[in-house]
């Protein structure tokens, strides 16, 4: 892909190079961040002008829609065909596959007769001597050290600040002693969560699935691979509580698969309904708006998942993804340690049963005090790079556990010998969320740190990071013209990025003396140059 992108880009390509291609282009993306499909619009307009002609409009799939990418693509989708099959019907000796019927699943499932004597089911982890850094097909079983609840017992939300001992990883030793694989500020750590043992237990129970069952997997077809993490032989009981993401919400094609595998006549009419372009309000309604999970559909369709073939299970339920952690400490202020602030997911619905995230409700579940609990993890570069030249100050705004990055920065940063560190975090309450406040409080002591906090819920009138950039413009104004600072923000992707880009413009006006024009080009220039980095999430 990397390879097709600087073609396609290069300067010294002819206006007409696809004038005989005609083309379509489809993006999927979230409208809650600032580049919203950025990709797909970039390449339409580069195909254009390179002379194609465009079939439609680019199609822009929105997660954050409300019928999700769907309500998009849908009548999108439609019109192409009618455009493609017109000129070019399909050959007579062709047809489309019948709606209702199953294409053959990609596995079958072999299953054994007597359990293996060797199990390679432990074999898919690094112990304490890896072969190389650690990753996803190789993760790190990490000891967990400490699982800190760090908000206030009335606070509304539980986030738990969780040490790792990353000793025998690869990773253990800060780059600056020369470890290629180690990490630095930025940087993220992706875990491997699994599911509760109790939803593993009625899963199988629904589907009627042995756990203790092992088998094989095997492609049905030449070149297609099988789960690379998926060891082989396999157990049932692995295979579901590690691998299957029985805790997600399923999406349409799940309803269009689970309809063709079904012989019960009124489950399959539902589920052929809400899997139908015409029922994706009804789908709405019954999964996404409540966020139905996976296993929550199979028990409201029990005669469907009680006949499910096992070979389907792979086509039918999506594998558990990582999950990626900002890491909030340096291996300079905490040799051979990894630090994670979790804020565990839990919310209610119309559904009786709260929702809950699976990976940070399953680390919170974890508790090294009752026995050694090891967690897969490793760790890739993160969005947000530092400056390496000593005494460029940052200025870093990472309200609620968007401040975690800026944690392991300072640290680093201090421990370096770099003091122009400027830190706006805010929170609800000083007694409830103020994650790390005596840290922050003893580097403001040293002359490390320049703290500035808003706390909204303090007085009767919202107070949040926005408005002490505002209130401190000079500062800000000085640090980042005069000094050549880097700016760095972090956290929620609602509405905070959009207000801090507002209140940065409206500094840059009134302390620089700037138009508005002038303003936007000049937060523009930084972010160009990445002195101004974000790092946010939906």
């Amino acid at each position: 892909m990397k390879n097709f992108w600087r073609f396609i880009f290069r300067r010294n390509l002819p206006s007409t190079s696809l004038c005989q291609m005609d083309f379509a282009v489809l993006g999927l993306g979230d409208s809650s961040y600032a580049k919203f499909n950025f990709v797909a619009k970039k390449l339409h307009r580069r195909l254009l002008q390179l002379g194609g002609s465009a079939l439609l409009p680019v199609c822009l799939g929105d997660d954050q829609h409300e019928l999700g990418p769907d309500a998009t693509i849908d009548p999108w989708l439609h019109d192409l065909w009618e455009k493609v099959l017109g000129p070019h019907p399909l050959p007579l000796d062709l047809s489309l596959t019948p709606p209702g019927v199953p294409w053959p699943s990609k596995f079958t499932l072999k299953f054994l007769q007597e359990v293996p004597s060797t199990c390679s089911e432990e074999l898919c982890v690094t112990g304490t001597d890896p072969q190389g850094p650690p990753s996803e097909l190789q993760p790190f079983l990490a000891p967990m050290v400490t699982n800190q609840r760090v908000t206030g017992p009335s606070h509304f939300q539980d986030v738990r600040l969780i040490e790792f001992d990353i000793t025998g990883s690869g990773v253990s030793f800060p780059r600056a002693l020369g470890v290629p694989h180690s990490f630095v500020a930025g940087d993220v750590v992706l875990i491997q969560p699994e599911n509760t043992a109790s939803h593993v237990q009625q899963f199988c129970q629904v589907l009627g699935l042995d756990p203790d069952q092992h088998f094989t997997l095997q492609p049905r077809e030449l070149g297609v691979l099988c789960p690379a993490r998926l060891p082989q032989p396999c157990s049932i009981q692995r295979l579901v509580s590690q691998y299957l993401d029985i805790a997600s919400v399923p999406r349409r094609s799940f309803f269009e698969l689970l309809a063709c595998l079904s012989c019960h006549e009124l489950e399959r009419e539902k589920l052929l309904e809400l899997s139908s372009a015409q029922g994706q309000e009804d789908l709405c309604e019954y999964c996404t708006r409540p966020r139905r999970t996976v296993l929550e559909v199979l028990c409201d369709f029990p005669h469907t998942a009680g006949a499910i073939p096992p070979d389907y299970l792979l086509d039918l339920i999506p594998l558990i993804r990582p999950r990626a952690f900002s890491i909030a400490s340096s291996l300079l202020a905490h040799p051979s340690r990894l630090q994670i602030l979790v804020a565990v997911v839990q919310y209610q619905t119309r559904l009786k049963e709260p929702r809950r995230g699976l990976c940070s409700n399953w680390l919170a579940s974890l508790d090294p005090g009752q026995g050694p609990v090891r967690v897969p993890l490793w760790v890739r570069p993160g969005g947000l790079t530092f400056p390496k030249t000593p005494d460029t100050p940052v200025i870093v705004v990472g309200p609620g556990t968007g401040v975690a990055p800026f944690r392991a920065a300072i640290q680093e940063r201090v421990a370096q010998g770099e003091a122009g560190n400027v830190l706006f975090f805010g929170c609800r309450q000083r007694d409830q969320d103020f994650y790390w406040e005596a840290e922050w409080t003893e580097l403001q002591t040293r002359g490390c740190l320049t703290l500035v906090t808003a706390f909204s819920r303090e007085q009767e009138q919202k107070v949040y990071v926005q408005h002490r950039l505002r209130e401190l413009g000079p500062l800000v104004w000085g640090l980042l013209d005069l000094r050549g600072a880097h700016f760095y923000l972090a956290g929620n992707a609602k509405y905070m990025p959009a207000d801090v880009s507002d209140a940065l413009t409206s500094i840059f006006q009134e302390e620089g003396g700037l138009s508005g024009p002038a303003a936007a080009a000049y937060l523009a220039r930084l972010q160009r140059t990445l002195r101004f980095q974000t790092e946010t999430w939906a």
